[in-house]
């Protein structure tokens, strides 16, 4: 796998992304043939990096099978530009469209076969939130996703804490109206999510943790709370692929399975069982993974032809015309 540091801007702030690359891709990154490439578009999960370890393995397997990857930090994380205190799905939603729109751009990409993976809370549900909102994608991968923020969140507190956490974000709202300021900061971490015992345990994000923002506004709670990636999938037609693990006590199951059960095109649900949140990445990765890979594999063929069917068994599909 070929990695190259590639960059562009959202709504005018400096977006710093890796490319992906199969190993045979050419000059400008096309493969050995001459053919431009298929790709898939991440952002990370929640409170995540481009370079986290824990996606190589995905990028690897993609780029086996002749994807391209763009992964990106999003505008306040990481390398990219923008303020370190905004934790915002919609400043996310609009950072993956720009993603799409450089993928777009470049002469070595096939502009009709892209698609999106998102993997781990916000990561998994932004990846339903691009695939509805923007019909230049054409295959979503949602892992371990959040589909109701405000469901998410009060289910990590007991009732008067949800409560207690409700009157927070109404006096900061009230101080930021009235004052003008900023409002409150908070750690992300501990105080907007409420970690498991597992994730303070683990160590698979202990390549990143230290380097993600340790104060966030307070103001972000309010926008995760409306966050609603299960209504975008109410919407959508395009095929999504939803993989949980049952329970799953830091993005609940019953989260990916309300996002499968909405989606109107052709969906797919894996259920990984014995496992847990964060152990789940490495565990069964020999029978999930392939089934990532062909999912993106089957839906993403090249779009010179376009075939519908009455048959309410048979999906869109699309194929190569050869010259």
């Amino acid at each position: 796998m070929k990695t190259e540091n590639v960059a562009w801007f959202s709504d005018g702030e400096r977006i710093s992304g890796l490319l992906r690359l199969p190993d045979d891709a050419g000059p400008g990154g096309a493969d050995g043939s001459g053919r431009r490439l298929r790709a898939i578009v991440q952002g990370p999960g929640w409170m995540g990096l481009k370079d986290a370890a824990l996606y190589v393995r995905y990028h690897e397997a993609l780029t086996a099978a002749g994807f391209a990857v763009l992964i990106f930090d999003y505008r306040g994380f990481g390398d990219s530009e923008g303020d370190r205190t905004l934790l915002s799905p919609r400043r996310q939603l609009e950072d993956l469209q720009s993603a799409v729109t450089y993928l777009e751009s470049r002469p070595d990409i096939l502009r009709d076969s892209i698609g999106v993976f998102g993997s781990g809370g916000t990561g998994g549900g932004n990846a339903v939130m691009l695939a509805a909102a923007d019909p230049r994608v054409r295959a979503a991968v949602s892992q371990l996703p959040v589909a109701d923020g405000g469901d998410w969140l009060h289910r990590m507190r007991s009732e008067f804490e949800w409560l207690a956490f409700l009157k927070e974000i109404a006096d900061d709202r009230t101080e930021r109206a009235l004052t003008g300021g900023p409002g409150r900061l908070v750690n992300p971490r501990e105080e907007i999510m409420v970690p498991t015992p597992e994730r303070r345990a683990t160590s698979v994000k202990a390549d990143v943790d230290s380097r993600v923002p340790a104060k966030v506004r307070l103001s972000s709670a309010q926008e995760i709370i409306g966050y609603r990636p299960v209504e975008a999938a109410a919407t959508m037609t395009t095929p999504l692929l939803v993989i949980a693990v049952e329970d799953d006590a830091t993005t609940p199951t019953d989260h990916a399975i309300a996002l499968y059960e909405a989606a109107r095109g052709p969906k797919h649900l894996l259920l990984q069982r014995h496992t847990t949140h964060y152990a789940s990445y490495d565990r069964y990765w020999e029978a999930t993974t392939p089934q990532l890979v062909g999912w993106f594999d089957r839906y993403l063929g090249p779009a010179d032809i376009i075939t519908r069917s009455t048959n309410p068994d048979d999906h869109e599909q699309a194929m190569e015309v050869s010259a």
